[in-house]
């Protein structure tokens, strides 16, 4: 090392590799391949020590003699006075990162958190359509409350001002909004984005301050024909012409969901095999159905081969087709369908709880192969874990029962003789 004896610009400029002193702790370093450096040492705590006071050379961003010379300066005198200045500088970062940090989470709103939750469980969606519903509840009834509040500061108060109004009025909605408050809050929570108890968690808090939702709920079940009707129905049906008359009509005879069959494509369907399998994530439960076709389901199907495109050859075009290119027929068509017969008081999805009222009352077949014709979740987890198969030979036999049921009106004043398993190979 050199001995101190000030400094130059000159010297600063052409130094050789090595160390040099300009007095009051200020040194000059140059390494190998001409990089110089600024360094400032002093004792502290009974330790020598160096702290680094930017480049001498080489870019805009190089510190000058005289800067440098300030700098060592300061330090200096921050030294006699009992400070450490590497300790402070940590101090200084360690501050300016907390309150980088905190700044983040006060940029953090709730409605930010909401599409960062959202991304975050992209691949979870049962669909499109319920990822869409999801967020679509918050924009309506949460985001005006909380959407730009940080999400750090939601409390009660606001998950409050998003439920109250909609309790009563919308239950369903409402319950699902709550659960939807506090998956978003518990996120930004395990996030670093918030701390302390969830404000939307529903027992022991929510449940203090609104009613149970059993108490104001009110069941409304969507509106069904009446099971003794379904044959004459069904003939009043088959005299209609139109893709929404054949949805409807395969609807009936399947059980299914309005939008399972919506959705169905040709490569579900075999028609050798009188199997229409949907897939996983159009279920409502997230599971594989395979539903068996009756005759008079694939006679439905054969009467719409002709519109499915010549140059699918992949099965990939929807065998209820919409007006767009590339949509399927729109739930619409059947509702508007249900009005021109004069039955608007009825639903698409009310047949299912036609078909399920048939099979309890006028047939022997057990609850389980009913349930399971309209993929129904089984509710006891024990019996659920145990079950095994689908039970498609018992459902195949009760479905060819429904559509011989609906084959002929049944006469008025009659009564129903039940269907006995031994009639059906059972």
């Amino acid at each position: 090392m050199r001995k101190a004896a000030g400094l130059t610009a000159a010297t600063v400029r052409s130094a050789k590799p090595g160390r040099y002193g300009d007095g009051n702790g200020l040194y000059l370093l140059v390494r190998e391949g001409g990089a110089r450096w600024w360094l400032f040492r002093y004792h502290a705590n009974g330790k020598m020590r160096e702290m680094g006071l930017g480049k001498a050379g080489g870019d805009r961003e190089a510190v000058t003699l005289a800067a440098a010379r300030v700098k060592a300066r300061v330090l200096r005198e921050a030294v006699r006075a009992g400070g450490d200045p590497l300790a402070q500088r940590e101090a200084d970062a360690k501050a300016a990162s907390a309150a980088a940090q905190q700044a983040a989470v006060l940029a953090m709103t709730f409605r930010a958190v909401t599409t960062a939750y959202l991304a975050a469980h992209e691949s979870g969606w049962r669909n499109a359509k319920h990822r869409a519903q999801w967020a679509a509840t918050l924009d309506t009834y949460v985001m005006p409350h909380m959407g730009d509040f940080p999400v750090g500061d939601v409390e009660t108060g606001h998950v409050m001002a998003a439920l109250e109004p909609i309790w009563t009025a919308k239950p369903e909605t409402a319950s699902r909004v709550r659960g939807r408050i506090e998956a978003v809050l518990d996120y930004a929570t395990a996030r670093g984005w918030r701390t302390g108890e969830n404000p939307a968690r529903w027992r022991g808090h929510v449940a203090n301050l609104l009613p149970s939702r059993a108490k104001v709920a009110r069941v409304e079940h969507h509106a069904a024909l009446p099971w003794q009707d379904a044959g004459a129905f069904l003939t009043d049906l088959r005299g209609r012409e139109g893709l929404g008359a054949r949805a409807l009509e395969f609807v009936i005879l399947t059980a299914a969901r309005t939008g399972e069959v919506l959705g169905a494509q040709w490569q579900e369907i075999d028609m050798v095999e009188a199997v229409w399998t949907v897939p996983a994530e159009r279920m409502k439960a997230g599971r594989e159905h395979r539903v068996p076709l009756t005759d008079a389901a694939l006679a439905v199907l054969r009467g719409l081969l002709p519109l499915r495109p010549a140059d699918d050859t992949k099965g990939e075009s929807y065998v209820f087709p919409g007006a767009r290119k590339s949509r399927p027929l729109s739930g619409m068509a059947m509702l508007m369908l249900l009005r021109r017969m004069e039955r608007g008081e009825l639903t698409a999805h009310g047949f299912r709880s036609t078909f399920r009222d048939w099979a309890s009352e006028s047939t022997a077949f057990d609850r389980e192969t009913a349930e399971a014709a309209l993929a129904h979740t089984l509710r006891d987890k024990v019996e659920a874990a145990y079950r095994r198969g689908d039970l498609f030979d018992k459902r195949r036999k009760l479905m060819d029962a429904w559509a011989t049921f609906c084959a002929k009106p049944m006469p008025k004043g009659s009564a129903a003789t039940p269907i006995r398993l031994k009639a059906v190979g059972a």
